[in-house]
């Protein structure tokens, strides 16, 4: 039928396309010879060599091992380390926060639901550069400097130079035990993969249970590294700066309250009779939401959240501006040291747009098999 209404408009069909297809391609062709022209009155060469070149700036904290020493394109490297693993914290925190505070206002207390509806309000409404400014000024002025550290608890410290924490070291005794919890954890993703719940719920007790007791038995250790303070700053532990928890915090605060507003839809998109049934069928509240409200409102909740998630990787470029080494800080510095502009934002370009695809790919994935056991 296509092909029969193609030939019958004939020329008057493809005329508009063709003429579309060469304006396009001729607007390509003109940036591209304006850019070609202005970079060659500038002396300057379109190439990526680059990122051979030494990087000879530092990068504060990451998560990759970096030294000025090392090339730009490692020095890219480690700021897309970093921003993968912000984008991802902030996605599961954010969404772990944004689930009870969807409950919250759609429960019938009342001052749980405006606690939590003036929460969504004013996070939502207020621009996210200006909560990430907030919050690093706020760890920087409230929390006290090194020497006078505040400890809320044993082995935690709070100073303006950010937060310091404990780390544990595996020793070699302690392998056993973490094969035990590794094998149990992956036979309890496996159950509950396939719609066991319960006996996903006793796999984990049964974990718990054989890791406990052959901790006792084999008397397993792990090696703490406790921060202490040494002249100046604190030496040991974990140190995580106020670039990296203000903007973590910043972002995971902002983003849970638009998962909220998706999860909250998504409940109230079920039909009200579905509540009435399963009350009707003798199941309590928490049963009627597992069981019957939550697979058919995952059906609504689940494609919003891929633009959330998406929308929470490109904010991630926003740590700049309290001074976090994410990729978008990486490339800036790369650029004013080499001058090369143009293929740092292209590279910047490819990239997030690389990742953003990942994302919607795995979520679409996952929509479609929502929508399946919804059907």
């Amino acid at each position: 039928m296509r092909r029969r209404a193609r030939a019958a408009h004939g020329w008057g069909w493809w005329l508009p396309q063709v003429a579309l297809l060469l304006a396009l391609a001729g607007l390509v062709l003109v940036v591209a010879r304006t850019v070609s022209d202005n970079m060659e009155r500038q002396d300057m060469v379109l190439s990526l060599g680059f990122l051979r070149s030494t990087a000879e700036f530092p990068i504060a904290e990451s998560f990759l091992a970096y030294a000025p020493g090392d090339t730009i394109a490692w020095a890219f490297v480690v700021g897309l380390g970093n921003s993968i693993a912000l984008t991802l914290l902030i996605i599961v925190l954010s969404t772990m926060a944004g689930v009870p505070i969807a409950l919250a206002r759609h429960s019938g207390h009342m001052l749980a639901r405006t606690l939590a509806g003036g929460f969504v309000d004013l996070v939502r409404n207020v621009p996210l550069v200006v909560q990430l400014l907030f919050w690093y000024g706020v760890i920087l002025m409230a929390f006290p400097p090194a020497r006078a550290a505040a400890q809320p608890l044993p082995g935690l410290f709070l100073t303006n130079r950010g937060i310091t924490v404990t780390t544990v070291g595996i020793t070699g005794t302690a392998l056993p035990m973490i094969v035990t919890v590794l094998g149990g954890l992956t036979l309890t993703l496996i159950t509950a993969w396939r719609g066991h719940l319960h006996k996903a719920s006793l796999c984990t007790l049964g974990t718990i249970v054989a890791g406990s007791a052959l901790w006792i038995v084999l008397d397993l250790g792990l090696a703490r590294d406790v921060p202490h303070f040494d002249r100046f700053n604190f030496t040991g532990g974990l140190t995580l700066t106020p670039e990296f928890v203000a903007v973590l915090w910043g972002s995971v605060i902002y983003a849970s309250a638009f998962a909220a507003e998706i999860v909250r839809g998504g409940l109230d998109g079920v039909p009200r009779g579905q509540w009435e049934a399963s009350r009707a069928l003798g199941l309590s509240k928490r049963q009627s939401l597992r069981l019957v409200i939550v697979p058919q409102a995952l059906r609504m909740i689940v494609p919003p959240m891929n633009s959330q998630f998406i929308t929470i990787l490109k904010n991630s470029t926003l740590a700049l501006v309290v001074g976090y080494p994410d990729l978008n800080f990486v490339a800036n510095t790369a650029i004013n040291h080499t001058g090369q502009g143009l293929e740092g934002v292209a590279i910047l370009m490819l990239v997030f747009f690389t990742l953003a695809s990942a994302i919607s790919l795995a979520m679409n994935r996952l929509n479609a098999r929502v929508q399946r056991g919804g059907a």
